[in-house]
């Protein structure tokens, strides 16, 4: 069995992140029809209104539902020694629920499976997801960013190790 897993950061978004821009609209369509065709059964998405208006847009052209997941939210996946003064930017329930909700995700989409599967996120667990699939230690996820409605896939097949089929791929939109 083989699954890719198509992780996608949120569109751009407000100052105060209530939704998207103009600008973040326009990148959800863009990739929207970029995936066109890919045969997702669903757009799973994280719980804030920047993920949730970003999978609406392509869920709308992909002509598939929306899924609500609250392992695809935005949180602190894994805490790094000595680097306290980041950590406590971000509020206490995304330090305090991160880790379980990283695992969850590991467990709900990071696995093989039939078909494609595509989650509208936030970049902390697009940078989890990744490093797990490169094998790398736990900390390595802070150096690992993602621009805003970029592309990265990861492909999960049984018996093999994860590959990063595409990493932070913004290609579809060079035009806006």
């Amino acid at each position: 069995m083989t699954r890719d897993l198509h992780l996608v950061r949120h569109g751009e978004a407000t100052k105060d992140e209530s939704r998207l821009t103009a600008r973040g609209r326009k990148q959800a369509e863009a990739l929207a029809e970029r995936l066109r065709g890919t045969g997702f059964a669903a757009v799973h998405h994280g719980p804030l209104p920047r993920a949730t208006e970003t999978a609406s847009i392509i869920a709308e052209v992909l002509r598939v539902p929306c899924r609500v997941e609250a392992a695809a939210d935005d949180y602190v996946p894994h805490f790094v020694p000595d680097h306290d003064e980041f950590f406590d930017q971000f509020p206490e329930s995304e330090r305090t629920r991160g880790p379980a909700l990283a695992h969850e995700a590991e467990t709900r989409f990071a696995r093989p499976g039939d078909g494609p599967v595509l989650v509208v996120t936030h970049s902390f667990l697009i940078s989890w997801l990744v490093r797990d699939a490169l094998d790398a230690p736990p900390e390595r996820w802070l150096t690992l960013n993602h621009d805003n409605a970029a592309l990265t896939v990861i492909r999960y097949t049984t018996g093999e190790s994860p590959r990063l089929i595409r990493f932070n791929d913004s290609g579809h939109l060079s035009s806006l």
